[in-house]
């Protein structure tokens, strides 16, 4: 059987299918899915073909859709009511209209806000929450346990919101090891499964006082994390900060900044090369003013370094274009020459499958795209 490629795109009003053979040219569109909730982020399982979107909000509750079909069918697993089921709840007319009761009361009622990113390490499955949370499932999404090591993390009464509200995005992992990134408190990450946790917000180069939370020294790397990737081989960790762009050659120990050489110090979304862990992808946007491109100029800017130098990707790529790209919506795959894919809030997704040297748009008139990932099958 051939490969299939498949791009998760979650949307402002549910999740999108979009797929490929292997060559990558020709694309079909499938949704909008999981009833019109927003999706935040959307996982796939490529041996399986099992999709996982986490969806919703204050309004209509927050769960982990799950679709053990490629999309077709879906269920879920509520993990916080939302106003919508108290409303139905309360109201007989609008459960007459809507043909349907409220969800059972959900096990972190009153808990979470949102659900805003998704990551599976192993046979479990993470998903980061708003306010700054980690949930885990250990059967497939069916049921969810808070991780209490992190939000008992002696740090936790200080952390502090950053724009969007004190949020959990970012989960890496790899065996016992795991990744994090909140905002706006940083980078965190345990070496047992969860069960301890440390601040990795260092810079290489400082080494003074230490916190006297945490008592790390040099805990001076900016705190409002925005994204977070890991080379597969494991030697990298790159972060695009409010601040600036970041490298750790020490799973996060402490942080090299490689900002120099792009146009802005702020943008959303970080992607690392499958095959290269010196290849990276960044989207610079205006802080101020409309967190855009520079100069309404739709460009990707690559690093072949490390991060040491860096150079725009625009070919195939709009001028006037005044969209943003969200820290959940870049995504490679991972052929030899990497497939990259972005989506804007605009309703746009842009596909290179030549390591960002060309682009194409593969999918317009979205809703506003809240996440990208990418499953490869055959």
């Amino acid at each position: 059987m051939s490969e299939r490629v498949t791009v998760l795109v979650g949307t402002g009003k549910g999740v999108f299918v979009l797929e490929s053979d292997g060559a990558r040219r020709n694309w079909t569109q499938r949704g909008p899915f999981c009833d019109g909730w927003p999706a935040s982020h959307v996982l796939g399982d490529p041996e399986t073909g099992t999709l996982w979107a986490a969806c919703g909000g204050e309004w209509q509750g927050s769960a982990v859709w799950r679709s053990d079909d490629g999309g077709a069918t879906w269920t879920k697993s509520l993990l916080a009511n939302g106003h919508l089921d108290h409303m139905l709840a309360s109201d007989e007319t609008f459960r007459k209209m809507l043909g349907r009761g409220p969800d059972p009361d959900a096990p972190f009622k009153g808990q979470i806000q949102a659900l805003w990113a998704l990551g599976r390490v192993g046979d479990t499955l993470y998903a980061g929450a708003k306010p700054a949370a980690l949930y885990a499932s250990d059967d497939r999404g069916e049921t969810w346990r808070r991780v209490e090591g992190l939000s008992n993390h002696p740090s936790a009464s200080g952390w502090q919101p950053g724009g969007a509200g004190l949020v959990l995005h970012t989960i890496l992992g790899d065996g016992a090891k795991l990744w994090v990134g909140i905002s706006a408190a940083g980078v965190y990450a345990s070496e047992d499964g969860g069960q301890t946790w440390e601040p990795r917000n260092r810079r290489s180069n400082q080494s003074t006082t230490p916190d006297p939370i945490t008592g790390e020294c040099g805990y001076d790397v900016g705190l409002c994390v925005h994204n977070m990737v890991r080379s597969l081989d494991g030697t990298m960790l790159y972060m695009q900060n409010h601040q600036g762009v970041f490298r750790s050659r020490d799973d996060g120990r402490t942080w090299d900044e490689v900002t120099a050489g792009l146009p802005t110090n702020f943008g959303f979304p970080i992607a690392v090369h499958p095959q290269d862990a010196e290849t990276l992808f960044v989207i610079p946007l205006l802080e101020w003013g409309g967190r855009y491109p520079p100069g309404g100029q739709a460009a990707v800017w690559r690093s072949r370094d490390a991060g040491e130098g860096w150079a725009p990707m625009r070919q195939g790529l709009p001028d006037n274009a005044y969209f943003t790209v969200l820290r959940q919506a870049m995504a490679t795959d991972r052929a030899e020459r990497a497939g990259l894919y972005f989506g804007t809030n605009s309703g746009s997704v842009f596909a290179s499958i030549d390591d960002g040297e060309t682009w194409t748009e593969i999918a317009r008139h979205l809703p506003n795209v809240l996440g990208v990932e990418v499953m490869h099958q055959r």
